[in-house]
Formats: C-alpha cells, structure tokens, sequence
C-alpha cells in the first residue's frame, strides 16, 4: 500500500514538473500562440492578408537592440538548461534520457541534412497552401534590421528554435511522459499536438505543418533514440528561412511577400 502511494506522488510529481517546464517555455508560447490566432479571426482583414514577423526588432537603439536579441536568445534557453539538470544521469553519458548519449558527428549530420531537406520543402508548400486557401498568415521571418550583426544574431535565433524545441518536446517529454506509462503512439502524438498548437500564430497552415513534422520526428526518434539529427535539421530549416528570406521576398514577391497586418 506505502509503494502504491509512493508510486501515484512520484507521478503527480512529474506532472507538476512537466507543467513548469512547458509553462516557462513552449507551453507559455501555445496559450499566447491560441490567443493570437483568435485575435486574427476576429479581425476584419482575411488570414492571409496579416503578418507575423519574427525575430523583429526591439530597440531604434543599434546597440540596445543587439542587447535585448541576446538576452531575449539566452534566457529563452533556460528551459533547455532545466530540463538537463532534471534528467541528468550520475552515470555517464550524463544525458542520455535526453537522447544526448555519445558523439556521432557524422551520421547525426547526415541525418539531419536529408530531414531538413524533405521537411524543408514540405513546409514551404503547406505554407504556400495555407497562404492561398486563407487558412494561413504571411509570415516575416527576418524581421531585424539590416545591421553588421543580423546574419549571426539570425543564426543563433534558428538554433535557440533548435535546441528549445526538440530538447524539450522530443527528448524531455518523450522521457517523462515514458515515465507516466504512456505508450510510444501516445507521446508521438501528443508532442507533435504541442508543436503544432504552439505554432497557431501562423494560422492553421503553421499547425499542419508542425504536427506534421512532430509525428515524423517523434516516429523516427523512437527509432534513433538520438535527439541531434533533430536539432540539426531545425537549425538549418530556420537557418535557410531567417537568412534566405529577404532574397526569397524580393525575388517572388506574390509568393513570399505581403502586406502587414
């Protein structure tokens, strides 16, 4: 009966902390991500026609700006450093619940090119869908001003989505949500849900295709159990979008470009 109760307050235990974790991060992004969506509804203007701008700027101060997009980079980074503290083993590899165990440069990098590749191009066609069915809003990806320092503050953006996203909705709740008893289809889905839902700023094209992606990094990291293939192809995918963008709006103008909303 003592072991039963021990066993129900280590779960409740876990479900607070998965709480907190998502509630300082990717859970904190879909509520407002579900608010924002909802605001775009009720306007008067169609989907397609309003913008979301990332990375945008956050100071007419050149220097502040460059402050605040560092700060902004590195605190939204706690939470990966969170989750590594929760889940690390005293064995080494320390990591290895996070699907962090042993360096494979090579084949994680391979991995993780082919997948930015096939997810990459499947993006831009939901996205371009959405845009065209009025189910998806134009979306600014590079919204910083032309400084000496935008093409590496850029980068670094892509990687903190990298690291953010696939520690936490793939290694992190993959182990814990392991640990509640859920089976492998339950946790595929349930975080490609979770990616999706935070991604509704960008109306529901930006949901499809994140719960799209989730359910084929889900599926293949239950088969890998290595979490840097992922990271990976994040970071190039919005390395390609941050930087690219600017050139793709001024040479496809009806298909990348739009009016601000």
């Amino acid at each position: 009966m003592r072991a039963a109760a021990v066993v129900i307050e280590s779960k409740g235990r876990i479900r607070w902390e998965i709480a907190i974790v998502l509630g300082l991060g990717l859970g904190q992004s879909a509520v407002y991500a579900v608010v924002a969506l909802a605001n775009r509804l009720t306007r008067d203007q169609h989907l397609s026609q309003q913008t979301a701008t990332l990375n945008p700027t956050l100071s007419d101060r050149e220097v502040f700006d460059l402050i605040y997009q560092l700060l902004d980079i590195g605190f939204s980074l706690v939470p990966v450093l969170l989750v590594c503290f929760l889940l690390w083993m005293p064995a080494r590899p320390h990591l290895s619940r996070l699907g962090l165990a042993g360096a494979r440069p090579a084949g994680d990098g391979i991995r993780g090119l082919v997948l930015a590749i096939i997810i990459g191009a499947g993006g831009i066609g939901i996205y371009l869908g959405a845009r065209a069915l009025d189910l998806g809003v134009t979306v600014n990806p590079a919204g910083l001003d032309a400084r000496w320092w935008t093409i590496p503050v850029l980068l670094l953006s892509a990687l903190r989505a990298g690291l953010q996203e696939e520690v936490v909705v793939i290694g992190y709740l993959f182990a814990r949500l392991r640990d509640l008893g859920w089976g492998t289809w339950q946790i595929i889905v349930g975080s490609a849900l979770l990616r999706g839902t935070y991604h509704l700023y960008q109306g529901f094209g930006g949901f499809v295709g994140n719960v799209i992606m989730g359910l084929i990094f889900g599926w293949l990291y239950s088969r890998w159990g290595r979490v840097l293939p992922f990271v990976i192809a994040h970071f190039v995918i919005d390395a390609a979008i941050f930087v690219g963008y600017p050139w793709a709006a001024a040479a496809f103008p009806a298909l990348f470009g739009g009016p601000a909303g």
